[in-house]
Order: C-alpha cells, then structure tokens, then sequence
C-alpha cells in the first residue's frame, strides 16, 4: 500500500473502533506500524505453525528496549517452554483456547534487583512503600505493551493474559519467583489462522481531556457507545443471569457492571505483601 491508502485505512479503522471522524496528520514515518496498530484486534485462534525461540528471545529484547522508570529496569520476562509447566499454568487460567496457542510468555513486576543493588552498595531503600509496587508494575506493562506492538506488526496475533493472577502463590511457586518479583500478566503469541477483530472503544471525546479531566457527560456518551457497540459487536450471551436477570437490551455498560459485580482476586493484595511490598 502507498501511503496514501494506507491513512486511508488508518481513517477507517479508527472511524470504525471509535466511531468518529479522527483526522490522520501528514505523517512520513512509521505508517505501516500505525496501519498494524489502528487495525488491532485481541486473536484467540491460531494455526499450528510454531514460534520460534529465536523469534520469542527476539521479541523479549525489543520488548525491553521499550521506556522504564528512572532507567530501573524493573520487569523480566518467563518464556515458557516446558509441556508439564505450560499445563500447570493453564489450569489456573482456564482458557480453553491456549492449549492450542503456540507460545506462552509472563511479564513480571521486578523490585528485587533494585534492592539486591542497594545491599551490595550498602545505601538505605529509602522508597520502602507503594510507589516500588507501583513502579515495577508499570514497567512490566509497559514491555507488554511493546511485545505486542512488535509481534503484532511482523503477523503475529496476541492476547495479554490476566488471570495469571487468579493463583498467585501457585504462579511463584511453579516459576520460582522471589520476594519482590510477581506476575503482572501472562501473553499468548501465535500467527493467527483469522484476522482479528476491531473492536470498538470508548470516544475519545470522553476519554481525551485537554488540559483538565472533564467527564459531565459520562452517562450520555456511555449510553451512545452502548448503542453503537451493540450494532457492530453484540454480545452472545449475558453474563450471570442467575443472580442480575436478563436484561432487554445487553449493553458494554451492563456487561462490565455485572463483571465486576463479583470479586476477582481479592487476595491479590496480600500475596504482594506476603513477596515483602509495603504497600502504605
């Protein structure tokens, strides 16, 4: 595609997933990564062709070439390889569609070397509180984010995995982790056997604030993007409808609502104490 077409796409990608008219700039630079981008979409089917561990190592250090806090370089990355391992962690995730995933790598959270560094040059760690939790986390998110950029612009399909946390101490215990090193989420790779689909998201009119937040309208822009969503990408099923009923119109709103009507992980807190975070 010249470049031309290429913003074309970008236009109606991004007309699709927000449903406004975002206007693309003169870019030069890097617009084949946007089209990939602007395109995005989670992939959860793959075929049978396998990753590489040359390609998966590859994409680990672009992945961590990425930005890191103060230069701390707080996560690492498990790649999963072992058959046995890899049936462990499913089971705590319980997605039937990973067992046919090619690859399976976790992003963690790494305060411990910041410490180690400070016992051997003997200084105080003088940031003992949230803000450790925090940094590490971010960090490890930030990779993540960059793996899937990455492996998404050479074909690949991903899908970052939450429930990784569901079992934490089973997790630290099955990878060997250390106090002050935990699983922030789990990413599967493969080339994906369909095009992924867009999906649509909130207007960044509500989600673009310039200078000051700015959410009067919330409601209003909510319901919008319920009805809008519900024309490009209705849900199949309603979730819980033991406990809420059955609603007459299922909508974003309502799904995620009824989401998090339930706890989820409740216990997270405590295992990131137990790795030794003050979380004051």
């Amino acid at each position: 595609m010249n470049g031309k077409i290429m913003r074309q796409k970008i236009h109606a990608d991004l007309l699709h997933r927000f449903d406004e008219d975002i206007q693309i700039p003169p870019i030069d630079r890097g617009i084949q990564t946007l089209v990939t981008m602007a395109a995005r979409g989670t992939a959860r089917s793959f075929t049978s062709q396998s990753v590489s561990s040359e390609l998966l190592r590859f994409l680990a250090a672009i992945a961590l070439s990425s930005p890191t806090k103060s230069d701390l370089q707080q996560r690492d990355i498990i790649i999963v390889e072992d058959k046995k391992l890899r049936e462990h962690l499913h089971s705590i995730i319980r997605h039937r569609w990973l067992d046919t995933t090619p690859a399976l790598l976790i992003f963690l959270g790494q305060n411990r070397r910041q410490r180690q560094l400070h016992k051997w040059h003997r200084k105080d760690f003088a940031n003992d509180h949230l803000d450790a939790f925090f940094n590490a986390s971010i960090d490890a998110a930030i990779a993540l984010s960059a793996c899937i950029t990455a492996a998404e612009a050479i074909g690949l399909g991903a899908c970052p995995i939450s429930q990784i946390r569901n079992d934490c101490p089973r997790v630290r215990e099955l990878l060997g982790l250390p106090d002050h090193v935990f699983p922030v989420s789990a990413l599967a790779l493969g080339w994906p056997d369909e095009a992924p689909i867009i999906t649509p998201r909130l207007s960044t009119s509500l989600t673009v604030h310039t200078d000051r937040y700015d959410d009067r309208d919330a409601r209003e822009q909510i319901e919008a993007y319920d009805l809008y969503r519900d024309q490009i990408m209705p849900y199949g099923r309603q979730r819980d409808e033991n406990t809420h009923g059955h609603a007459e119109f299922y909508s974003w709103s309502e799904e995620k609502a009824r989401h998090y009507s339930k706890p989820e992980r409740d216990d997270f807190g405590s295992f990131i104490r137990d790795q030794g975070f003050n979380l004051d």
